[in-house]
């Protein structure tokens, strides 16, 4: 089974603190998701990001399917990082990484995904297809609503690449 990695950065003219408040709030994620999606979350996400903690969605992520998606934080440094990994959904495997330092004039997050596709050849012949193309349009559309929600830094890129590994 293969590898796959996205990894996005974004930059935003916000303090640091402001991102880590918005992107470490669980709630926050339907705000940022396409609509399309069906993003729902269940259960998990009524209080302040910890270690451990486990947050129940529900997302439709193609038309007339919907599953629940159950993600664990596993790792947090306050103000810093967090990581949170899929214990039950459509995915083989997926530990997201959510970085953020400060720039100048602003914040850069980063975001590194690894994950894998389940159903073996069938599922690496869907990716590109399917999951690639839905990856970077879930991402893009998250990155173009930072962007209104907080208002883009001039000259400095932002970056979206998938890849396998």
């Amino acid at each position: 089974m293969k590898l796959y990695q996205l990894h996005s950065k974004q930059a935003l003219p916000i303090s640091k603190q402001k991102a880590w408040d918005f992107l470490s709030n669980p709630a926050n994620l339907k705000t940022i998701t396409p609509d399309h999606m069906g993003f729902n979350i269940l259960s998990g996400a009524d209080r302040a990001m910890f270690a451990g903690q486990i947050i129940q969605y529900k997302v439709k992520p193609f038309p007339g399917y919907s599953t629940k998606w159950v993600t664990e934080i596993t790792h947090i440094s306050e103000g810093e990082y967090f990581v949170d990994e899929q214990r039950f959904g459509p995915y083989a495997l997926w530990h997201h990484k959510h970085f953020i330092k400060e720039i100048d004039g602003g914040v850069e997050m980063e975001d590194i995904i690894d994950y894998k596709i389940p159903f073996g050849w069938l599922g690496q012949l869907a990716h590109p297809l399917i999951v690639k193309k839905q990856l970077l349009e879930i991402f893009g559309y998250r990155e173009a609503k930072l962007i209104e929600l907080f208002s883009k830094i001039d000259g400095i890129p932002n970056e979206l690449t998938l890849k396998s590994i």
